[in-house]
């Protein structure tokens, strides 16, 4: 039951933070958008990985991000990795391309890739300078996985729908998502949770420092 309340509210924050990215994007302007060149980058290099670990059987020990193994490539190239199954792996794959897609559509190509490389790099270190240790409690991708970066990318969604909407129930959503993430790690130690919180974060940082450089479009 545990792993099933996990699972659930892991699912519960990706849709609410999808729905924040329609919501900001537009549901009625996606055809006329471009194509989505950091997103499709993205995912196409996690179909990738997904493909040499069928073809290598070497590639998660070579390439993820086991603390008791060397190599500093790891942080990069684990997030490319995919460790839970075909409907985990699925489920990052599709969740990774329309999140990215989103997130481009609306913050701009080289500020997503920013933004995802920050929800690499970032977690963990922050874990660190608040004492909130280095186990996989604190790393959703357990060692492999681009959950964790995807989760943080689209937690910048609802902070961007939270500044455009003056919508109640909207608000409420935009605002669920930290609340949520918030409450996931504090009740289950879940990381997705954690880490949609430091994606928030940072998206408020982005979008003061945008809003002061006039590059804010209007709500």
């Amino acid at each position: 039951m545990e792993a099933i309340v996990f699972n659930v509210t892991t699912a519960a924050l990706m849709v609410m933070m999808f729905n924040c990215g329609m919501g900001v994007v537009g549901r009625d302007t996606l055809r006329e958008r471009p194509l989505p060149w950091a997103a499709i980058a993205l995912t196409t290099l996690a179909v990738s990985g997904v493909l040499l670990q069928l073809a290598w059987p070497g590639a998660m020990d070579a390439l993820d991000a086991d603390p008791s193994k060397s190599g500093w490539w790891r942080e990069l190239t684990s997030v490319f990795m995919q460790n839970g199954g075909f409907f985990g792996g699925l489920w990052n794959l599709v969740t990774l391309a329309a999140v990215a897609a989103l997130a481009q559509w609306y913050w701009g190509g080289p500020l997503t890739l920013t933004f995802f490389l920050a929800g690499i790099l970032l977690p963990g270190r922050i874990d660190t300078l608040l004492g909130l240790g280095d186990g996989p409690s604190t790393d959703p991708r357990n060692f492999a996985g681009s959950s964790g970066a995807t989760y943080f990318l689209g937690a910048t969604l609802a902070l961007a729908f939270l500044t455009r909407t003056r919508i109640p129930k909207e608000i409420a959503l935009a605002a669920g998502v930290p609340a949520l993430g918030l409450a996931m790690w504090i009740a289950q130690d879940n990381g997705h949770g954690l880490v949609s919180v430091y994606g928030f974060a940072l998206a408020a940082v982005a979008w003061a420092v945008r809003r002061r450089a006039g590059l804010v479009r209007p709500a």
